[in-house]
């Protein structure tokens, strides 16, 4: 068995190592016999005489068929690494990736910018269309509103004893003459002072006050003022919009908006050693805090409804209180007609019934009021009631507290007539009664 090589010792077959061999034209080896069949002197396997490897003793190069070599032509040999004409493709490629490598690094330029400068994230929302200025608002906006009402208000300082006392008021004729409250001007020493909207400031008199309603009435010498347009607190309903405006806090222009939030809310107050104040207040849930007191609480026309006057707080007593949203004006029928009083003869009419409630045994368990005296010709005495009579409602609304009555009163005018819904013993009867002024 042999691996492809001559396995004959050169010389075996009687000629001389290196001589060829008679009858191969190409190795030396002898030629097949006729009918190409194996010799006896060939290896074994068919193709052994045409492998150049078959003899260690042959030479290395491999001989080509005398045809084959006569009839071609040598294969052109050419250096890859050689320069070369660069190919339309490689024109348009390389255009390509300079362009996309300059676009990655401007991009990475922009972004690290654009984090820089703080505006690193996505856009959110639509593109900002146009913002209306002030003059192009509605009138009926809560900032057409504004924008009508804040020139009347203004801030009132009070200089007294015990320091400067601070407030708001706003303009209710074009000579000068503002509302606030009495508690922003009691203990003055008669000197103050009011600032208007534009910052400008003039000093002020003080025309009148009404202690137990809580109005008082200051003037200033400025001329071009413009006064408040007045609404019908009577037509307020609950749940109607109203806005706060004045210096809370000595922030002046402040404008705060609620609703409604309730109507002749019975209200009693006062400072200790001074005068209680009765009134049926509006009740709001819009912002009030120390300092807002006088200031305007106007409905959505930008009418004043109201003035600000107190708050309800949760504090204990020498705190200092704040905003919960229980805040309490002093109805402007009411304000207008005690500002018209006090403006016309320096002091206001004070209304009442003629009668008096409490005393002994006037417990009603929260039902009604009971009359501890009716004065012989009041307006009490007049429509018939008695001392015990227990009144359950006047104009329809329910009486609980003796305050109620009292306050409900002082909300009217002078020759009002309301209606009185009493008891007397057990059955119920009802009168007319015709209010009258005191005799202050």
């Amino acid at each position: 068995m042999t691996d492809g090589w001559d396995w004959r010792q050169p010389g075996a077959s009687g000629a001389p190592a290196g001589q060829p061999v008679s009858g191969h034209p190409l190795a030396g080896v002898p030629a097949a016999p006729p009918g190409g069949g194996h010799s006896a002197e060939s290896p074994w396997w068919s193709d052994a005489l045409a492998d150049p490897w078959r003899d260690p003793n042959a030479p290395t190069a491999v001989v080509l068929p005398a045809a084959v070599v006569a009839g071609t032509e040598p294969e052109p040999v050419t250096d890859p690494d050689a320069p070369g004409r660069p190919t339309l493709r490689q024109m348009l490629l390389v255009p390509l990736v300079i362009a996309l490598l300059a676009g990655a690094l401007g991009g990475a330029l922009g972004y690290a910018f654009a984090l820089r400068a703080g505006a690193g994230g996505p856009v959110l929302g639509a593109a900002p269309g146009p913002v209306p200025t002030l003059a192009q608002r509605p009138p009926e906006s809560l900032a057409g509103v504004a924008e009508r009402v804040l020139p009347s208000v203004v801030t009132v300082r009070v200089a007294g004893v015990g320091g400067t006392s601070e407030g708001s008021g706003f303009i209710v004729s074009g000579d000068g003459h503002v509302i606030t409250n009495d508690h922003v001007v009691a203990g003055g020493t008669g000197k103050a002072s009011v600032i208007f909207n534009d910052g400008s400031s003039a000093a002020a008199t003080v025309v009148g006050q009404d202690p137990e309603s809580d109005i008082a009435v200051i003037k200033v010498s400025r001329s071009g003022l413009r006064p408040v347009e007045f609404g019908d607190s009577d037509a307020l309903a609950v749940g109607d919009p109203v806005l706060a405006m004045g210096s809370p806090l000595s922030l002046a222009n402040t404008v705060t908006a609620g609703i409604v939030s309730a109507l002749d809310r019975t209200m009693h107050a006062g400072e200790p050693g001074g005068p209680t104040r009765y009134y049926a207040a509006i009740q709001t849930d819009a912002a009030v805090n120390h300092g807002n007191s006088g200031g305007p609480l106007v409905d959505s026309a930008g009418r004043v409804i109201g003035v600000n006057s107190t708050i309800k707080s949760l504090v204990a007593d020498g705190q200092e209180a704040g905003n919960i949203g229980l805040a309490f004006a002093i109805p402007i029928n009411q304000a207008k007609r005690i500002t018209q009083d006090i403006i016309g003869t320096g002091k206001a009419r004070r209304t009442v019934i003629g009668a008096q409630v409490g005393g002994p045994g006037s417990s009603t368990n929260g039902v009604g009021v009971r009359l501890g005296t009716v004065e012989p010709a009041g307006p009490a005495a007049g429509a018939g009631l008695r001392a015990g009579d227990v009144i359950l409602k006047l104009n329809g609304r329910p009486m609980t507290e003796p305050t109620d009555l009292i306050a409900l009163v002082r909300k009217y005018a002078p020759g009002s007539v309301v209606t009185i819904e009493y008891r007397r013993g057990s059955t119920r009867q009802n009168a007319s009664v015709t209010l009258a002024a005191d005799a202050k």
